[in-house]
């Protein structure tokens, strides 16, 4: 008898419906065709088992299994559930009117339970889109799949009561997720605030810059000078996540196995801190199995990048394309995938190896030359792509021994919102264009001229400090961003001077002695 079950693949952070043939026949044998890697071709052992281990006979017979398409490559132990349960529908052991209207996906334990697999959401988004009535889960996934509407999603348990299911022997209710509730509930929850900084009013201000205009950021001060923790605030203050934002995010999770048991829906933007030992597969994403990167982990968030220079200079490099195109392609002998990633950097590095360059008590040890040599291991085409670069000073004990708290990220982020408000009216009809940072040059000409007195501070910083080219346009859009927090409908002299306060690694009188 043949039969047919539908699961899915998960290609990049989408889903292909994967259809699941399964033929009984007399003879012997187990063959699974249809590109298997080696934990499909293992579940073998697995179904065999569960079916025995649920109190159901095992067929004495020649066993054919078919996984179409046959050119994408199945990967996991995800299909152990819709093998088994193909394998019991088509020697007979329950009632498979059903199987039609379902997608179902899950692993195997060999006592019959069901484990939690990955890449659930953008599972049921492609069951929704395909037509199927409902969608059958591990219960440790349905919260996860339940965000999706229009389709009934349930979890189950067991292998035993999957069957009985459908045998209608007991009742399956499917779960219920209010999306908008939970989401809406939970966006304005962090774990850090601003509040808790002291002093440093000069790095908050530039960090509110970053996030209003979506530039990115690196800091340089001395050990302990508080720029890892804040950091780690940063995200209190971004934007909140859209609908559509919350359900990319998610999916990207959901596909690398990183979202929390029970969790459904991520409301916060993510914040990942690669160690500077990370490889740059696992920066971009990749690898046999292919798997999201943490750039990519990072779409609509933050990547922070602790000890900026201690990274090898191949995993900085990776990033110059994925900073510009807002997404990174994976290609390999095998596959080709994209990934997005919309990520706003954050850097932090000591401006020089033993730390103390510029500090105000401590005199730097290192040798002449060490500085620029330190700095240098960061490339000038990556440097480009950093818009504010800020250097921190340590706190005074007045301002660290204060008892007043500092401004709250609320009131901090409530300014960031307006001026994002701002830009989406501006940007309304250019696709692909959100914030200040991602201005083309045709728009920057637009909407970044400078009046007379405005051209005329540019100038004379260009002058001074011998900048860069490339500093140009980094200090044109950071103006906008500040003209925008201000509400000016026109960049202003002074916000001009306050851009070029944030280019303070441009001059080439930094670091030398």
């Amino acid at each position: 008898m043949l039969i047919k079950i539908y699961g899915a693949a998960v290609q990049g952070i989408d889903a292909i419906v994967v259809t699941i043939e399964v033929s009984v026949e007399p003879g012997v044998g187990f063959n699974l065709v249809g590109l298997p890697d080696t934990a499909v071709k293992e579940s073998y052992q697995r179904t065999m088992t569960a079916i025995r281990q649920s109190g159901y006979d095992y067929p004495r017979r020649s066993v054919v299994v078919n996984m179409a398409p046959a050119d994408v490559r199945k990967e996991g132990a995800a299909y152990d559930l819709p093998i088994a349960l193909g394998i019991l529908a088509a020697s007979e052991s329950f009632d498979a009117a059903r199987l039609d209207g379902f997608m179902i996906m899950g692993e195997l334990s060999l006592d019959g339970s069901v484990l939690p697999i990955r890449g659930a959401l953008p599972m049921a988004i492609k069951a929704r889109e395909q037509g199927f009535k409902g969608m059958i889960v591990p219960k440790a996934n349905v919260t996860e799949a339940a965000i999706v509407d229009g389709i009934e999603v349930y979890g189950a348990g067991s292998l035993k009561q999957v069957v009985e299911f459908f045998n209608n022997q007991v009742q399956i209710e499917p779960t219920v997720v209010d999306t908008r509730a939970r989401f809406d509930q939970a966006c304005n929850v962090w774990d850090f605030d601003f509040a808790d900084v002291k002093g440093q009013e000069n790095v908050k201000r530039a960090f509110e810059v970053a996030c209003a205009g979506g530039h990115n950021i690196l800091l340089v001060g001395a050990p302990g000078s508080g720029k890892s923790m804040m950091a780690k605030r940063l995200p209190s203050i971004l934007p909140p996540l859209t609908l559509h934002e919350a359900l990319e995010t998610t999916k990207i999770h959901s596909v690398a196995g990183k979202l929390k048991r029970g969790q459904t829906l991520m409301t916060g933007r993510p914040f990942r801190s690669p160690h500077h030992t990370i490889s740059p597969v696992a920066l971009v994403g990749g690898g046999t199995n292919p798997m999201p990167g943490e750039i990519s982990l990072a779409h609509n968030g933050v990547l922070f990048l602790d000890e900026f220079p201690e990274f090898s200079r191949a995993v900085l490099e990776v990033m110059r394309q994925p900073l510009e195109d807002r997404t990174i392609s994976i290609s390999r002998a095998r596959y080709s995938i994209d990934y997005p990633a919309g990520f706003m950097l954050v850097a932090s590095m000591n401006p020089c190896p033993c730390g103390y360059y510029n500090h105000p008590a401590k005199e730097c040890t290192c040798a002449p030359g060490a500085v620029q040599k330190y700095l240098g291991r960061i490339s000038g085409p990556l440097m480009d792509r950093i818009d504010l670069q800020v250097e921190i000073m340590p706190v005074p004990f007045d301002e660290l021994s204060s008892m007043q708290p500092g401004e709250r990220s609320e009131d901090i982020r409530r300014r960031v919102i307006e001026a994002r408000h701002v830009q989406t009216r501006r940007f309304a009809g250019e696709p692909g264009v959100y914030c200040n940072a991602q201005m083309t040059p045709r728009l920057q000409e637009r909407y970044c001229r400078l009046d007379d007195a405005g051209m005329q501070v540019l100038r004379m910083a260009m002058n001074k400090f011998n900048m860069s080219a490339r500093a140009y346009d980094r200090i044109l859009k950071v103006a906008r961003t500040i003209a925008d927090l201000d509400g000016a409908a026109d960049i202003g002299r002074h916000h001009v001077q306050e851009a070029v306060g944030y280019r303070n690694l441009d001059r080439d009188t930094w670091g030398l002695r």
